[in-house]
């Protein structure tokens, strides 16, 4: 054979190859399940394959403008021209992956509906695992006798196996006030749209039978794993219950952020003397097998949070404890600079205050740590001497727990329904020795009378007769009330901030009132909260809202209601925490016209749930 041979055969070769190939990508865009678009730089339809062409019909799209032919696509396709990547869209009540090639305006359309079918099946067949606890059944039962309490149980379990019924969940009553539900993510979803009436439906009705019960639910869905994920449905009842109950917590296994629903009411008081006793003495055991221990509030702390801290400080003394006060003195409020002026005058609590620092210097493997007025690790005096401590660690507080929470804390005492963490710390005192060599001092009682006078505002708001007992307790021991006055006294100049940020106020939709500091100038704290309790005042007005510089870059909110608003669920949009009627939070990094706009948008959309739940 001759080389031109060779060569002759080799072209016939690859004329007859490049034409197999020519005809098999003809035959693959005319024949493939993939819908191919051509446009011209008009935006009109130069060519489609047939798959493409099924997809419209019997119309004739060659030569239309694609606005003209189907608006809906034209509008999918523009949004997109920029994405290199494809994406997913509904067109004609279908899912398609789409992919656009700017550069030759081709699009390409596959019909992924039967899978994204099964997806949703997958999806919607996911196990839900979760748990019901009635939260003051055996409070409400106590004064009951057994007809009613049998009327009452009847009346629960058959609004609970009918609500199960219609949502098509499998439940099981496992104790009198606890309940096991089994469900499908498609229920949850179902659930969740209707914002779990429930809650309000066997409130209400109790409430008019004047036996008020109020339910707490946990629900927990993702993953395989059933232990884990009954561990995270307690884990979300205990959050329920942490925040003053009457809610429900639904959080995924892979979810970040849990979701609330309900606890649009201020919780009932549930704690009891028993249960004091019991946080008092494993306090006094914790104490013992420890060698120093230190307490801390949050940063810039109040009166509540100093004088909690000193309460615990003077109770650790009781049991021959050392405790250290661990506080940073820079930037503090005028109240409490007036107490550690006070403090001056008691050499042996003046020398137990020490800075973050140096109680990171003196904190050991054995050191016990208490924070008090908060459960949240990030906004405590020191996060890194809780990093150290992280292990050995106990919480007391009285607001409503957030996401955040110490992993593995030793005691946590969280009581949403006390006024004060001061009213909490105080009742521990009645279960330590009569006889201590170092009973509380007059500045002691002081400092927590006072805690609790600023957070019920004078025994007017979040006031229970447990929180009387306390104050009648620490009057007995030698509070002084001159001196309380004397910590509770207004500068000039925080009572005309105060003034001047009222004057800047707005009201918006139903009862509320907003006030937004200037962008160049910072308020302190304390000044803010003032400004919103004193809007309360005025009639017509349920919430209030005070939006101001802390610093040059951190913006706070005070939010304060009259419990018909949960100001609470508002902050916790955006990042803060608190009570129903008194919450805050702090946001960094943002223009407070910004953050104006966050706040009023999430103002409108709590009023349309509230009316739609109304509805």
């Amino acid at each position: 054979m001759t080389l031109k041979q060779v060569m002759q055969d080799t072209t016939h070769y690859i004329s007859d190859l490049s034409y197999k190939i020519k005809r098999s990508e003809q035959e693959a865009l005319l024949k493939m399940p993939i819908g191919i678009l051509m446009l011209n730089d008009l935006a009109e339809v130069v060519w489609v394959n047939p798959t493409m062409q099924k997809l419209f019909g019997q119309e004739e799209i060659l030569g239309k403008k694609l606005t003209e032919a189907d608006e809906e696509l034209a509008k999918v396709i523009n949004d997109n021209m920029s994405n290199k990547d494809s994406v997913e869209i509904k067109w004609q009540d279908k899912r398609f992956n789409m992919l656009v090639q700017n550069d030759i305006n081709v699009v390409y359309l596959l019909d992924i509906t039967h899978y994204a079918e099964i997806q949703k099946q997958y999806d919607d067949s996911r196990l839900v695992i979760g748990q019901i606890f009635i939260d003051n059944y055996d409070e409400v039962t106590q004064s009951m006798n057994d007809t009613n309490i049998s009327n009452l149980s009847n009346y629960i379990t058959n609004e609970l196996s009918s609500w199960a019924s219609q949502m098509g969940m499998f439940l099981k009553m496992i104790d009198e006030d606890h309940y096991f539900v089994l469900a499908y993510t498609k229920s949850l979803t179902q659930m969740e749209k209707e914002k779990f009436k429930l809650l309000d439906r066997i409130r209400e009705r109790t409430s008019k039978q004047n036996f008020p019960v109020t339910l707490s639910i946990g629900l927990a869905y993702g993953g395989t794993n059933l232990a884990k994920l009954s561990r995270l449905s307690q884990s979300n009842l205990d959050l329920a219950l942490g925040r003053g109950g009457d809610q429900v917590v639904v959080r995924g296994v892979d979810d970040s952020q849990a979701r609330f629903y309900g606890g649009k009411t201020n919780p009932m008081e549930k704690r009891t003397r028993v249960r004091a006793r019991m946080i008092s003495q494993a306090l006094q055991e914790l104490m013992s097998q420890s060698d120093d221990i230190f307490v801390m509030g949050h940063a810039r702390p109040d009166m509540d949070s100093i004088g909690a801290c000193l309460g615990i400080r003077r109770i650790a003394k009781m049991n021959g404890k050392q405790c250290w006060l661990v506080l940073d003195t820079d930037n503090l409020h005028s109240d409490i600079q007036r107490l550690l002026d006070e403090i001056d005058n008691y050499p042996d609590i003046k020398e137990s205050i020490i800075s973050p620092e140096e109680a990171l210097q003196k904190a050991t493997k054995k050191s016990l740590l208490l924070m008090l007025d908060l459960s949240k690790p990030s906004i405590s005096m020191s996060p890194e001497l809780y990093d150290q401590l992280k292990n050995r660690v106990i919480i007391i507080d009285h607001h409503r727990r957030g996401e955040e929470f110490p992993e593995n804390p030793m005691l946590v005492y969280i009581e949403p329904y006390a006024s004060s963490t001061c009213e909490l710390i105080t009742e521990m005192f009645e279960y330590q020795s009569r006889y201590s060599d170092d009973p509380i001092n007059k500045l002691e009682a002081t400092a927590m009378l006072t805690g609790i006078i600023i957070d019920t505002k004078s025994f007017s708001l979040r006031t229970g007769t447990r929180t009387f007992d306390a104050a009648s307790y620490l009057r007995s021991v030698g509070a002084d009330s001159q001196m309380s006055q004397h910590f509770m006294k207004e500068n000039v100049q925080s009572f005309l901030q105060r003034n001047h940020l009222i004057d800047r106020v707005e009201f918006v939709g139903n009862g509320n009132a907003v006030v937004v500091g200037e962008n160049d100038r910072a308020y302190d704290p304390v000044t803010a909260a003032q400004a919103a309790d004193s809007l309360l005042t005025v009639s017509g007005v349920q919430a209030s809202y005070v939006v101001t510089h802390r610093s040059e870059d951190i913006i706070g909110i005070s939010a304060r209601s009259n419990g018909e608003t949960n100001v609470q669920i508002i902050m916790e949009k955006m990042g803060g925490g608190g009570h129903l009627s008194n919450a805050a939070t702090q946001i960094e990094d943002r223009d407070i016209l910004d953050v104006r706009k966050q706040l009023l948008d999430l103002i409108a959309q709590t009023e349309e749930n509230n009316t739609e739940e109304t509805d």
